[in-house]
């Protein structure tokens, strides 16, 4: 274990979100404000309330083209999704991968691990394979009623099945894993990888979350009360308002988020192309006390940890040039920025940029926070904020109506931080800083 805690710089980023496959054509619907969202008839069918939902252009043609046919019958969505946008952060960080040319013979990377978390894993294979089979189990001699599950029904059922298909299809010999901390998963699994590679455990890891579009993962948030967006079925790209007036509950989505993250020594080491510094992440929970609920977070405890990862970074509030905040289009909305208002103790007038990457592509649950940790890195990088769409008309309980960008802006960010909150008052706070080659 390292003596002295490391720095951690990102060194490659992917991606697979509702408005995207791979991180130019995020980069592209994020610049352009694009929507991901769309109206599903087999909700409609199922008589869902939200019958709207963000799910990645993903088919088969787009597995194939990347993972072996043989393979990918293996594979739940979610794991395809995983693996899709680990081997694109991989890529970007200078792995010569490919999937379809004898990656069982490339030797164990001993030194690099994988924390990719999931929120409801599997739901895709307990439905379509695992159900119809036990339906059908009393019509079978004895002792056969399961056989025809298959052996790979296990594999694809367990929740760490995304984090060892990275580890498989990339030959990672470190730790592989997966957490599970509801929306904050993506987070947290950035945050634990982060811990790893300072106490020196490990020289890089593969940190993310992903989750699949199953209706029978939607279907339990379908079924409370005004948690899902259910009055704009016929305008779905306008379901999605974090900080707008008209926010009436989140848009269900699915997607994963990849950070290939090392330590600056072996980056630099190996002369990959620092894409920005991790320089602080914390995680901790409200305790559901003093208003923290399983739905709802305690404000102090969203507030202490977003004042951590600033005291721990030694970086003033006043240098943070944009917030992307957790801002699911809920009625949590008012209650999370009057969190960052508190946290931060700035002026009004000296607040700065907050957006919500979910106006475009949802709430993707165990993925949320990694695909927006991934919005963050490519903003850093290129130098630009991309708009939090539908909030032209701020909800009337935000007094930072003028933070909140509704179109593309140009601008070169220094610091930039971003936070997620779970159900179960479970919070996620994470500080990049722009590479200044220092």
């Amino acid at each position: 274990m390292s003596a002295f805690p490391k720095r951690v710089v990102v060194t490659g980023v992917g991606a697979v979100a509702p408005n995207g496959l791979g991180m130019a054509a995020y980069r592209e619907a994020l610049k352009a404000g694009r929507s991901g969202i769309a109206h599903h008839e087999e909700l409609a069918n199922l008589k869902f309330a939200c019958q709207i939902g963000g799910k990645p252009p993903v088919g088969p043609d787009e597995a194939e083209a990347l993972i072996p046919e043989a393979e990918l019958a293996k594979l739940n969505e979610a794991m395809v999704y995983a693996t899709m946008a680990a081997v694109e952060a991989a890529r970007m960080s200078g792995e010569a991968v490919d999937l379809k040319k004898g990656y069982a013979q490339t030797p164990v990377d001993w030194d690099t691990g994988v924390v990719v978390g999931c929120g409801i894993g599997g739901m895709d294979t307990m439905f379509e394979e695992l159900a119809p089979v036990m339906a059908a189990a009393a019509d079978q001699e004895p002792g056969m009623g399961c056989r025809p599950m298959g052996t790979d029904i296990v594999p694809k059922i367990m929740e760490s099945s995304v984090s060892v298909a990275v580890g498989k299809f990339l030959g990672l010999g470190g730790q592989t894993t997966t957490n599970s901390s509801a929306c904050n998963t993506g987070t947290e699994a950035i945050f634990e990888a982060f811990k790893h590679l300072q106490l020196g455990f490990a020289e890089s890891m593969y940190a993310g979350g992903a989750e699949g579009t199953h209706y029978g993962t939607w279907s339990g948030f379908d079924a409370m009360r005004d948690v899902l967006c259910s009055k704009f079925n016929d305008m779905p790209e306008k379901g999605s308002q974090p900080m707008g007036a008209g926010a009436c509950g989140f848009v269900p989505a699915g997607g994963a988020g990849v950070l290939r993250l090392e330590t600056l020594e072996r980056a630099q080491k190996r002369g990959a192309k620092i894409l920005c510094e991790l320089v602080a992440a914390y995680c901790n929970s409200g305790g559901q006390r003093d208003g923290g609920t399983m739905t709802f977070p305690n404000p102090d405890g969203v507030a202490r940890c977003i004042r951590k990862v600033l005291k721990d970074s030694g970086v003033a509030p006043s240098r943070i040039g944009l917030i992307n905040g957790h801002l699911t289009s809920t009625g949590a909305d008012p209650r999370e920025v009057a969190s960052w208002i508190k946290a931060l103790e700035l002026s009004l007038d000296k607040f700065p940029l907050i957006q919500s990457t979910k106006s475009m592509i949802g709430h993707t649950l165990g993925a949320a926070g990694a695909l927006e940790a991934a919005a963050v890195v490519d903003q850093i990088v290129g130098g630009y904020v991309h708009p939090s769409i539908n909030s032209e008309t701020v909800h009337p309980q935000i007094p930072i109506g003028a933070s909140i960008p509704h179109e593309k802006l140009d601008r070169e960010l220094e610091y930039v931080i971003k936070a997620s909150f779970g159900f179960g008052d479970v919070n996620g706070c994470l500080l990049f800083k722009r590479w200044d080659g220092k």
